[in-house]
């Protein structure tokens, strides 16, 4: 499942913002049961199952006015849970020090999956300590990337 397209990310972060929350990103793709837009959502108190069911039906409506998909989807909205997805230079700044599992979408010296510290991040490059080695990833070679729950965040939720 790849990031939604611009005109996609766009009306929806456009919703969901003018809605009060954060927009975290969105993901559209073929899956088992069909296409499916992942949007997912959070907010300083969390997110509930009724935020959720309120966005959800607020992009719905939104998204059949303005036509942008034209294939039959389902939409999921949900918070971006605890292994957050990654999407941007922003999202990669505000977790530097974290550990982060990166897939790119064509590999890069022999490698496509990355998992490491996040040590710095440019408008365009990532720079992510594996073993102590540091390596560069180009931002626009992200095929998809997610926080790795370290254990104080799951004794956290807890």
């Amino acid at each position: 499942m790849k990031r939604a397209a611009p005109d996609v990310w766009s009306c929806v972060g456009d919703v969901v913002t003018g809605m009060g929350y954060e927009f975290v990103g969105a993901r559209y793709g073929q899956e088992e049961g069909g296409l499916i837009l992942r949007v997912f959502i959070d907010s300083e108190n969390g997110i509930s199952v009724d935020d959720c069911a309120e966005v959800s039906h607020q992009l719905s409506a939104v998204l059949d006015v303005e036509d942008i998909l034209t294939s039959a989807y389902s939409l999921e909205v949900s918070s971006p849970g605890i292994d957050r997805p990654l999407f941007d230079a922003k999202d990669f700044q505000r977790f530097n020090g974290d550990t982060v599992a990166i897939k790119l979408a064509v590999p890069q010296n022999g490698r496509r999956r990355y998992k490491g510290r996040v040590v710095a991040c440019e408008a365009d490059e990532i720079e992510i300590e594996i073993d102590g080695e540091c390596h560069t990833i180009p931002l626009a070679s992200v095929d998809q990337a997610n926080l790795v729950p370290s254990d104080e965040m799951y004794r956290m939720r807890n």
